[in-house]
This record gives C-alpha cells, structure tokens and sequence, in this order.
C-alpha cells in the first residue's frame, strides 16, 4: 500500500552534488557534513551514498556514536564538541574527532592521562561569536591544547563563516583574513569553507572544506538557485489528491476563511499538512504539482491536509500525484513563500512520512 505523504531520495544526485564539490576544491579533502539526521535525509542512508568523503561532520556526540556502531570508520568530527566528562569519554572509545572552543573542555582535556587519544580542532571565533575561542584567548587556548598529553598533535584549526551566503558582504573576507593572520605558520590542517565558502569564495578553501546544503542538492544563496549551480536535488516530497469538489464564487476555504474564491472554483484536497512537515506559513499562491502541473495552494495549511485550486486541470481526480517540491518545483521556492529557509523543510519532515529511496519506484 503507498503511503498518502512520502520522500523519494535521489542518492544519485547526491553523488553528484559531491562531484561538483571536488570540481570546486579539487586539492581538498572533503568533510561531508551529515548532521541533524543527515539534513532530514537519513544519517546512515547519507554516510552509505558518500563513499569518496573522506570525512563526515556531525554536531553531537550521539550522532558520531550511532555512525561507528554502524561500521563508519571514516574520520567524523563532533562539531559541538562536549559538554561532561562522559561525553569525552566516548569521544575517545569511539575514536571521534572534536571540537574544542571553550575554555571547559581544555580544563577535562588537561585531566586526561591517555596518550595520544584524541585528534581535536580548534575553533577560532573570527566573527561568527557563537562558538570558538575569540582572538585575544586563542593564543593560550592552542598553549593549553598542547601540554594534555591525550591529544594526537600537531592540532587542526578551523572556523565558521557568518556570511559566506551573501556574496556582496566584506565580512566574509574579513573572517578569512582573520583566520589567516591568526594562526600565521602553526602546524596542523585548516578548514574554514562551508557551502557558500566552497562556491562563493575561493580564498576560503584550504585543507578541508564542509559541505552541508550544497550536498542535498540546495543552493546555500538566496540569489541563485541550486539548478543554476548545477546541483540536483536528493529530496521530493510527495501525496495525493484525496478529494476534487466545487464552490461557488464568494466562499470561503478552511480555516478562519482566509481565502475567499473569486469565482466558482473546482478545488483539490491534498493529505498532507504541518503534521507531515509541510510548512503551515505557506502562503496562498505557493506552488503545488498536480500530475506535474503547478497549481496554487488556496487558504491555511491544517495539521493533515491542504487545498488546491484546480481550475486548470478540470479532469483532476482523487488519487493523482501530487509534488510538494522536488525536481521541477524546487524546495528553496517554497521556502521562500513560506518565511523560512530549505534547511527547516527538508530538515523538518515528520516521523510519519515514510521515506525511500528513488529506486522504490521501479
């Protein structure tokens, strides 16, 4: 039995998308970032489809951890880093790189008495002021990091850039400069190139890169779409039609009667709604994919179900296929008509929404 709302997952385009990374970075090596259960994609169906990574980025320890049970022996860094003693503990039962950018973690490091344990990154904190040492207290952080005797050294560096998807912000080039001149000769590998830094800006690719979003097949800028940066998209969200009727001109649709028909309208109703993921901000007018032609969403999106104006497909009916986004209708439009970003949709797909991989079709 199909499922009303499901995923189809094109690991092909992912595969893809991590070509076009390499043609980007082509002397770097590429941590491929799998966090937040593989961006809403699936952590383990991710890890599997990125064979060339030569590493993988997750935020916390627990994510790491169900990588290495799965028989992931790639390096994978813990971009969160730790918090307890126990946390640091599997850190090194595991083997799992991690982040130290706060002060707290040196004090756990320096109890430490393993030798050469842990590989570790350290966060400088050039502008982003979330994470990372500021540049007045990196000098003793890295001082610190060099005297625990758990450490493998020499000890990478790495930092995040705020602003990388905004091509005409000069922080991004400030951050780079900062990092650079900062850290000056030390040894150890750097990484500063995110998405937008490994397609925006080319003086941000160094050792490693950390491609997130670019992975998935979304492009990371607000002016330039993922097509245009010649990525696919591994995600399609999918339903049906489960009822076609009509109304008289003048009334109103769903909730609060937000939408008022302009004339007599053949209108569709779509399971699916915010209960599956599909943003209740939606506006009326966003684009849905009826037997693959774009029709509009008319009033609120409910819990389980939206409504569609059928008016240019007449011979619609229950049971047709129905695209949310995917190939043709791409995610960040969507997001855009909704207020947020393609990372809190694709991210956002609910537990009840079976997902599988693009060769189901067939």
């Amino acid at each position: 039995m199909k499922p009303a709302a499901y995923v189809l997952l094109d690991f092909s385009a992912m595969q893809h998308n991590f070509s076009v990374v390499r043609q980007h970075a082509p002397q770097a090596k590429i941590i491929a970032v799998i966090k937040g259960n593989g961006y809403g994609h699936g952590l383990l169906r991710v890890a599997e489809s990125l064979p060339k990574a030569d590493a993988f980025a997750v935020a916390r320890v627990d994510e790491g951890i169900r990588l290495r049970k799965a028989g992931v022996t790639k390096k994978i860094i813990v971009l969160e880093g730790f918090t307890f003693e126990d946390e640091l503990s599997a850190l090194i039962n595991f083997q799992l790189d991690v982040l130290v950018h706060s002060p707290h973690q040196i004090a756990f490091l320096l109890r430490r008495e393993e030798k050469k344990q842990l590989s570790v990154w350290l966060k400088l904190d050039t502008g982003m002021n979330r994470l990372g040492f500021k540049i007045a207290e990196f000098t003793q952080a890295y001082a610190d990091l060099m005297r625990c005797p758990v450490l493998k050294k020499p000890i990478n560096l790495m930092t995040h850039l705020a602003s990388a998807d905004d091509k005409n912000d000069p922080k991004t080039q400030a951050q780079i400069r900062l990092f650079t001149d900062t850290i000056g000769s030390l040894p150890g590998e750097r990484s500063i190139a995110n998405s937008a830094g490994i397609l925006g800006w080319q003086d941000a690719i160094t050792d490693w890169v950390r491609p997130g979003v670019m992975l998935y097949g979304i492009s990371p800028f607000a002016d330039v779409t993922a097509q245009q940066l010649n990525l696919k998209p591994v995600m399609s969200l999918h339903s049906r039609l489960i009822a076609v009727k009509r109304i008289a001109k003048h009334e109103t649709v769903g909730y609060a009667g937000s939408w008022v028909a302009p004339y007599d309208t053949v209108l569709g109703v779509i399971s699916i709604g915010y209960a599956d993921g599909y943003p209740r901000t939606a506006k009326s007018g966003t684009p849905v994919l009826v037997n693959g032609q774009r029709v509009a969403l008319i009033g609120r999106v409910s819990m389980d179900m939206i409504t569609v104006d059928l008016q240019s497909q007449p011979h619609a009916k229950p049971g047709d296929p129905v695209v949310l986004w995917g190939e043709n209708l791409p995610v960040e439009e969507i997001a855009l008509l909704s207020q947020t970003i393609p990372y809190t949709l694709v991210c956002g797909i609910t537990q009840r929404v079976r997902q599988f991989d693009s060769s189901w079709l067939t």
